[in-house]
């Protein structure tokens, strides 16, 4: 992938040249370009959560209407027209029960 010196402009090949919209053109050097690879990375550590129960929200005091925990995991979540209010959606930590709550 190349950019443009002249725009900034991400840049195609054609006949052997790199061509941008905005006119500019220089020579390709495949001796320069080259791909980037994973191969020879040291690999990480593979950490086991499998039995971890938070679920990597935020938790928060509200009342679960079907088992009356008073603990709940929640997030936002855009799901009407951009200029109206996200929805904040709660799940409970017991029974995973799942309910809404809209921004007035």
């Amino acid at each position: 992938m190349e950019f443009c010196d002249e725009c900034g402009s991400m840049m195609k090949t054609e006949n052997g040249s790199w061509i941008c919209s905005c006119g500019f053109e220089k020579e390709r050097d495949e001796n320069e370009e080259g791909m980037v690879t994973t191969s020879g990375q040291e690999e990480s550590e593979v950490v086991d959560v499998s039995d971890v129960e938070d679920q990597g929200r935020p938790t928060t005091t509200a009342q679960c209407p079907e088992c009356d925990n008073d603990q709940a995991y929640w997030y936002m979540q855009q799901i009407r027209a951009a200029d109206e209010s996200e929805t904040r959606f709660f799940v409970c930590t017991e029974c995973d029960h799942k309910w809404r709550e809209d921004d007035h």
